[in-house]
């Protein structure tokens, strides 16, 4: 938070050409959110790790202080020195923090044992398809913003981003499911060139989430998503299964499916011509610099001017971007901290992911294992889609950049994937009772032995 104070010192100092007595606040104020969540894990989770909170809270605190700096260069001149802490983006942010924070808490406090969520498993991979479905079936006007159907637009109140919650619930139906399928999925029926693939009857989940995928890309028009549901499947399967096939045959399927979809949309039209014409876009933007490639030019260009340094926090111009407080949130930073600031931050992030893989790695469950895994992946595989399409490696995607961009509803969805990553990490590092015995479990959890699956121990 001390960080985030000197970056928000910074803000004003080049926007407004003076430091105002209250620049300290929205930092003292986050500081004291992230220090009572900090006591309520070391009371409900005292062996989670403890660089998750740290690097999660260096990243949602530095999207306020851009926020902030956004809102000031949005205001009139006569303007910027008398605005609000809590007004704009900004504080707008700040409000969604302290609800998200509290939020994590109050998971940590229902949910005791990670295990516990497999009870629900059928009932949260039923309400994760709901969610993913909603904005698809919706008129344009309720669900559209930018050529994306991913939003529950209400008039007058607001927007939400189920899909945001929907990974969350879907990821643990999937680990979940392939805990108890997992020795039928790794049956290999022949090996082709070292690798074992799987027999053709056990396609079957993997095509039909391909299917969801497609139906995703094409009805709610946006490769993003679609990569993201399809991609922490076949990851999630493959942690379960270990077997390198599956990735292959996802990958097959997916970049197959985008393909048909592209050409569907230049020779048929109708679903399939939206995502035809982005990816068009993605292909040359400067085609129509000032039409339909405008928002993807002026995030290179922005990008390219920050070069190596940046011009500093406050020194660029966010206003000329589009949707910058949201999908492009990550080439404004990138415009005032550089390749090196924006290098930084992909660390942070990869901390992050590092860490929910170790937890993984640590858990003596499988149920743990698949979960904690699929979340840190999906957590990193957001990351590569957003960036990636900001420079243009990808189509552009209607993702948020998970902590740093404007927004209640992924801040939310992204707070309580990090506490779980919390009960996880919690779980794998509580000491063991002596002898080699079975591990100490956290009181009041289920048991080990869930749904007829044998009591896992772990042995000297």
């Amino acid at each position: 938070m001390v960080l985030v104070a000197a970056y928000a010192a910074t803000v004003e100092a080049n926007v407004l050409d003076t430091v105002t007595p209250d620049f300290w606040i929205p930092a003292a104020a986050l500081g004291l959110v992230f220090l009572g969540l900090h006591l309520v894990i070391r009371w409900l989770a005292p062996f989670a790790d403890p660089a998750l909170l740290p690097a999660v809270a260096l990243l949602n605190g530095i999207g306020v202080g851009f926020l902030r700096r956004y809102d000031l260069a949005e205001a009139a001149p006569e303007q910027r020195e008398t605005l609000g802490i809590f007004a704009g983006f900004g504080g707008q942010q700040l409000a969604w923090t302290l609800g998200a924070v509290v939020l994590a808490a109050g998971l940590l406090a229902v949910m005791r044992d990670h295990r516990s969520l497999s009870r629900y498993a059928y009932t949260l991979g039923l309400a994760g398809i709901v969610l993913v479905m909603i904005p698809a079936v919706l008129p344009a006007r309720f669900s559209e913003r930018n050529g994306a159907k991913l939003w529950i637009i209400v008039p007058g109140l607001g927007q939400i981003q189920p899909g945001e919650f929907a990974k969350l619930a879907l990821l643990a139906f999937f680990a979940y499911y392939l805990v108890r399928k997992r020795e039928v999925l790794s049956l290999a029926s022949r090996r082709v060139l070292g690798v074992d693939f799987p027999r053709g009857r056990d396609l079957g989940p993997v095509l039909v989430v391909w299917l969801i995928s497609l139906l995703v890309l094409v009805f709610e028009k946006d490769l993003g998503t679609s990569l993201l549901y399809f991609g922490m499947f076949v990851v999630t399967l493959y942690i379960a299964t270990e077997r390198v096939s599956w990735l292959l045959i996802g990958l097959i399927l997916f970049f197959g499916g985008a393909y048909l979809a592209y050409v569907l949309g230049d020779t048929v039209g109708g679903p399939f011509a939206n995502f035809y014409d982005r990816a068009q876009i993605w292909l040359d933007p400067f085609a129509e610099p000032y039409d339909r490639g405008y928002q993807l030019v002026q995030g290179l260009l922005t990008l390219g001017t920050g070069g190596l340094f940046g011009a500093g926090p406050g020194g660029g111009q966010p206003t000329l971007l589009p949707e910058v407080q949201t999908d492009f949130i990550f080439a404004g930073i990138g415009e005032e901290i550089g390749l090196f600031g924006l290098s930084a931050l992909l660390v942070v992030y990869l901390l992050i992911v590092e860490r929910g893989l170790r937890a993984a790695l640590a858990v003596r469950d499988s149920f743990g294992k698949l979960l904690a895994g699929g979340l840190a992946f999906t957590l990193g595989l957001q990351v590569f889609v957003i960036v990636g399409g900001i420079s243009k490696l990808i189509p552009l995607t209607g993702q948020t950049t998970p902590f740093l961009s404007a927004g209640g509803s992924s801040l939310m969805a992204n707070w309580l994937l990090i506490a779980v990553l919390l009960r996880v990490s919690d779980g794998a590092r509580r000491p063991v009772t002596g002898g080699g015995g079975p591990a100490a479990r956290p009181s009041g959890g289920p048991p080990e032995q869930l749904h007829g699956a044998p009591t896992e121990v772990i042995r000297p």
